[in-house]
């Protein structure tokens, strides 16, 4: 089992210990709020731990960006960004314009430098901050790769911040009561896409 299989099962295990319950590639019916410490996720010093950044490799980078349907029309925000790779294919393949939001800073000034040799760096940019406080409004397609409880904190912030319409894009976790568009199986990763609604409906209007 390579590394990063093995980190990405280290994942998947503590969603299940901290009660997320076993995935079968459908959205889940209940919420659960249980926290943890994931790239681009700020938390209290008492609730800090060492959860190793797991990138997402790069055919389901691409498997995101087309169910995504981005383009050159679009500004791709990534929460949660890394080392930068989705933002950066989004640009370098897409002719998007990116912006990653990533709290490690190490992880974007990383991120800045592959952006310059890929000689995307007049069409991303990568801001070091907490995902939750960042403004979004901008974007036309999401990207994430975090947790279930962090995705479904997450999702009043899209409903409010993003315009009906918008793409949201997750690599293997998914948003809880809010069922997927669609939801594709690569060899062991899943991405899901949801699509922002006109109207929210009342059980997820929280």
């Amino acid at each position: 089992m390579s590394r990063l299989r093995f980190l990405s099962v280290v994942l998947l295990a503590l969603g299940l210990l901290l009660g997320h319950g076993p995935r079968s590639g459908y959205a889940q019916q209940t919420d659960t709020t249980a926290e943890t410490t994931i790239p681009g996720l700020k938390m209290p010093p008492e609730q800090e731990s060492d959860v190793p950044y797991v990138p997402t490799p790069k055919p389901v980078v691409d498997r995101m960006l087309e169910l995504a349907d981005v383009d050159e029309t679009d500004v791709l925000y990534d929460l949660g960004s890394g080392d930068g790779r989705i933002v950066i294919r989004a640009a370098r393949t897409h002719g998007a314009r990116g912006v990653g939001i990533e709290i490690d800073p190490d992880l974007v000034k990383k991120a800045r430098k592959n952006a310059k040799e890929a000689g995307v760096a007049d069409l991303v940019e990568f801001r070091q901050g907490d995902l939750f406080e960042a403004d979004i409004s901008e974007a036309t397609v999401v990207t994430l790769y975090l947790l279930p409880s962090v995705n479904q904190k997450l999702r009043p912030i899209l409903f409010e911040q993003l315009s009906p319409g918008t793409p949201v894009v997750s690599h293997d976790f998914d948003m809880g009561r809010w069922a997927p568009d669609r939801t594709v199986d690569l060899e062991g990763d899943t991405v899901y896409r949801w699509t922002i609604p006109e109207e929210i409906p009342e059980d997820l209007d929280e």
